[in-house]
């Protein structure tokens, strides 16, 4: 799993008809999250987006191929975005709707409660 800057950028730079979309380098590739749900990720130079059994069929019919971080490992929950829709940003924002709404909470969101959970109960020190 590799990405490079430049297609990363460019990946950015296609959102933007979705909104501001930041990115987080991990192992070897990136996430992509729209306020704070990670939605999407790109490996080896290709953009894949979040599915589930409602949206899966359309990229299915488009001969997208689901995520496979290495030989023999597929991860049906991302699937390859077609090249015509990664190069029209509007497409790619309607593309992309299902798959913010199917990430889950926000990223930030579930640490902060992660963080009360874990400090409920427990006395403050006070010096």
């Amino acid at each position: 799993m590799a990405v490079s800057e430049q297609f990363l950028e460019y990946v950015r730079d296609q959102f933007s008809g979705l909104g501001e979309v930041q990115s987080r380098k991990m192992f070897g590739g990136a996430g992509i999250y729209l306020d704070g749900r990670f939605f999407a990720l790109v490996s080896d130079d290709e953009l894949y987006l979040k599915v589930d059994d409602a949206n899966r069929p359309r990229f299915e019919q488009a001969g997208s191929h689901a995520f496979e971080p290495w030989q023999g490992h597929v991860m049906n929950g991302y699937w390859s975005v077609p090249a015509e829709v990664l190069e029209d940003r509007a497409r790619l924002a309607e593309w992309s709707q299902h798959s913010v709404k199917i990430a889950g909470s926000p990223v930030r969101q579930r640490r902060a409660s992660r963080r009360k959970t874990s400090t409920k109960g427990k006395r403050k020190s006070t010096r």
